[in-house]
């Protein structure tokens, strides 16, 4: 069975689930989290999305994102998928949520009410290829810069976050250093 995704308000309360695909072809906006480890250096752990993607193949993204399941916390949610993806478990902290709604090329939209959720992790991931083609580390002036220089590299959430939320994401990092 598809999996199920909790379509909420603007104020995060529950109002139904609905197949993953089914919300994203009516773009109605869902319940979603996007995990950021960093390490002791205080840089970024990004992956590029497995070639066999839906949509946004091959671009690189934060650590790990998806959506929550009916009844799993946010911490919870970010754990399962950080495992099922990077093959680590970390403690994660949520620092802040934002609505964004971004429209692909296949005609399907995202428009999620996203909880960014922040851990420290300094070893090596065991990489799902079924999910991630690879991943890298990189520092968070580092990555501003080649965002501005390279967007199409990136997925649009990850911009979106990134860009809306630079000096959140650079607070929250010193603040686990």
């Amino acid at each position: 069975m598809e999996e199920q995704v909790i379509l909420v308000d603007e104020n995060d309360n529950q109002i139904g689930l609905m197949p993953k695909m089914e919300a994203h072809e009516k773009a109605l906006l869902h319940r979603a989290f996007s995990v950021f480890i960093f390490n002791k250096n205080g840089d970024l752990m990004i992956q590029q999305r497995a070639s066999t993607k839906y949509h946004s193949p091959l671009l690189w993204t934060n650590t790990c994102c998806s959506h929550q399941r009916e009844g799993e916390k946010n911490i919870e949610a970010g754990q399962r998928r950080l495992f099922e993806e990077m093959g680590f478990i970390t403690n994660l902290e949520e620092v802040f949520s934002f609505i964004y709604k971004a429209s692909f090329d296949n005609g399907l939209t995202e428009h999620e009410l996203d909880y960014v959720l922040i851990g420290n992790f300094d070893g090596k991931p065991k990489i799902n290829k079924e999910e991630v083609e690879a991943y890298k580390w990189m520092s968070l002036e580092e990555l501003k810069i080649d965002i501005e220089n390279n967007p199409s590299i990136y997925t649009v959430w990850f911009q979106i976050i990134f860009n809306k939320s630079y000096k959140k994401l650079t607070n929250a990092k010193s603040n686990r250093s």
